[in-house]
C-alpha cells in the first residue's frame, strides 16, 4: 500500500510518496515460530525488511556454564526442536575432543544412522510446512504420514519422541532395540486396524527402519509427482530470492541454502567425521540458486539419506559389539553391575551427580546438521563444567540475508524466502 499527501505550495501541488512500514507476523501463518517481519513497502514491492526475533531465550550457553557437561545433553535438542539428535551430535562430539576419547564403531555408525533419519525428519517438516506456506496444502498431510514412522524410531531408543538425550560421550546411551513397541486394539482402534499397523513391528528396530528406507523412495516420488514439474509451484519458486555462489559464501550460508546456490560444500565429505568417509553418498547442488533450487536439494538430499541409512543398516546387522566406551569415568557401569559391586555403584553415583572433568583447553567441533554447520565452541578449564560455551547455530547468518532476499520482490515472495531459509529460532535466539 502506497501513502500519497499532498503539500500544497504557492506555485503548484506537490505530490509526495512515502513507503509504507507494515508487520508481517508474529500472527502470519507463515511467518515461523516468533518471527516478526517489519518490511518497508512500496505498493506490493519491498523495499527492505527487519527481521525482529521473539523470546526464545532460554539462556542454553549460561545455563551450560553451571551443570556437569552431561546434563546439557538435553538442552541441546530443544535448541533446533526438529534436529534433536544432530544438536547432540555437535555437543557430544565437542567434549570427546576434549577427553581424546572416541567411541566405539558400532556406536558411530548408529549415530551416522539417526543423524540421517534426523536429516530426514527435518526436510520432511521442512517441505509439509513449506508446501503448507505457499499453497500446496496435501503436501503437509503426506510429509506428517512418514515423520510419523521416524518418530517411533526415536521413541524406540530414547523412549521419547522430542528429548532424545541419546548421543553420549564415548558412544550411545544403549544398543538398538530388539523388538518395536506394537499398537494394540482399544476403542478407538479396532484390532483389524492395529494388526495392519503392526506389519512392520514385529521384527527388531533395524527391521522397521529398513521397511521403511524400502518405501521412502516411493513417497518421494510422490512429493516430486505433486510438485516438481507442478506449474504453480514454479511459479512461486522459480527465480525468487537468488543468492549467487560468491554471495552465498560471504553471507556465511551452509547447507542446503549454500549447495542450492551450486557450492559442493559438505561437512561430511570436507571434514568427514564418525563413519562418513566409509560411506557412499552424493552432496547434491543447485545452478540458479533460488527456491526452487534448495527444494531440489533438500529433496535429493532425502534420497541420499535414504542410501546412507541403507548402508548403515546393512552393516549393524553384520556387526554386534560395544555402543559405549568401557571407561567408567565418563560412562556408567550397567545397571546389574551397579547393583552387585561397590565400585561401580561409587561410579555410578559420581557420574551422576559430580559428573567428570576434562582436561583444560578449547576445542570446536561441528556437524553437517539438516539446516547447515551446527558448531559447538567449548573452553574448559579442567573444572567438571564448561567454563565457556558458544553454538554456531545454522540458521542464524540465513536469517540475517533476508532483506537482501527479498529486496525487490512481491509480498507473496516474502513467505517462499521464510520457507526456503529453513529457519528454527530455538537455536537463532539461544
Amino acid at each position: 500500500m502506497t501513502v500519497i499527501t499532498k503539500k500544497k505550495n504557492k506555485a503548484e501541488k506537490m505530490t509526495e510518496i512515502q513507503n509504507y512500514t507494515m508487520n508481517f507476523g508474529p500472527q502470519h501463518p507463515a511467518a515461523h515460530g516468533v518471527l516478526r517481519l517489519v518490511l518497508e513497502m512500496n505498493g506490493e514491492v519491498i523495499q527492505k525488511a527487519d527481521p525482529h526475533i521473539g523470546l526464545l531465550h532460554r539462556a542454553t550457553e549460561k545455563l551450560a556454564e553451571s551443570k556437569p557437561y552431561n546434563q546439557t545433553i538435553g538442552y541441546m535438542d530443544r535448541l533446533d526442536y526438529v534436529s534433536m539428535m544432530c544438536n547432540e551430535h555437535s555437543y557430544v562430539l565437542a567434549i570427546e575432543k576434549l577427553l581424546d576419547i572416541k567411541p566405539p564403531v558400532r556406536a558411530q555408525y548408529i549415530r551416522v544412522m539417526f543423524d540421517e533419519i534426523t536429516r530426514i525428519l527435518n526436510h520432511l517438516m521442512w517441505l509439509g510446512a513449506h508446501g503448507l506456506d505457499v499453497g500446496a496444502m496435501t503436501m503437509f498431510l503426506y510429509c506428517f504420514r512418514e515423520r510419523e514412522d521416524l518418530m517411533d524410531c526415536y521413541e524406540a531408543v530414547s523412549g521419547t519422541r522430542m528429548h532424545a538425550t541419546y548421543y553420549r560421550p564415548g558412544g550411545v546411551f544403549r544398543d538398538l532395540p530388539d523388538s518395536m513397541p506394537k499398537y494394540k486394539a482399544s476403542d478407538y482402534l479396532s484390532k483389524k486396524k492395529a494388526d495392519r499397523l503392526n506389519i512392520n513391528r514385529e521384527g527388531s528396530l533395524l527391521d522397521f527402519i529398513e521397511a521403511f528406507i524400502d518405501k521412502f523412495p516411493g513417497c518421494i516420488d510422490e512429493y516430486e509427482t505433486l510438485l516438481t514439474d507442478n506449474r504453480i509451484w514454479k511459479q512461486r519458486t522459480v527465480n525468487i530470492g537468488v543468492v549467487s555462489p560468491e554471495r552465498a559464501i560471504n553471507l556465511g550460508f551452509t547447507g542446503p541454502m549454500i549447495r542450492g546456490s551450486g557450492v559442493e560444500w559438505d561437512l561430511r565429505k570436507k571434514q568427514p567425521y564418525e563413519v562418513y568417509d566409509q560411506l557412499s553418498f552424493d552432496i547434491p547442488v543447485g545452478v540458479n540458486g533460488d527456491c526452487y533450487d534448495r527444494y531440489l536439494v533438500r529433496v535429493e538430499e532425502m534420497k541420499q539419506s535414504n542410501q546412507i541409512i541403507k548402508q548403515c543398516v546393512d552393516w549393524l546387522r553384520d556387526n554386534p559389539g560395544p555402543v559405549m566406551l568401557m571407561n567408567h569415568k565418563v560412562s556408567p557401569p550397567t545397571r546389574i553391575k551397579m547393583k552387585d559391586d561397590m565400585e561401580a555403584l561409587i561410579h555410578h553415583f559420581k557420574l551422576f551427580t559430580e559428573g567428570y572433568s576434562v582436561p583444560k583447553g578449547d576445542v570446536y567441533a561441528a556437524i553437517e546438521h539438516p539446516k547447515g554447520e551446527f558448531g559447538v565452541y567449548i573452553i574448559s578449564d579442567g573444572a567438571n563444567k564448561p567454563y565457556r560455551i558458544k553454538i554456531r547455530p545454522p540458521s542464524f547468518p540465513h536469517l540475517a540475508a533476508m532483506s537482501e532476499m527479498v529486496e525487490g520482490h512481491m509480498l507473496a515472495d516474502v513467505v517462499a524466502v521464510i520457507g526456503t531459509q529453513d529457519i528454527v529460532f530455538g537455536d537463532v535466539d539461544r
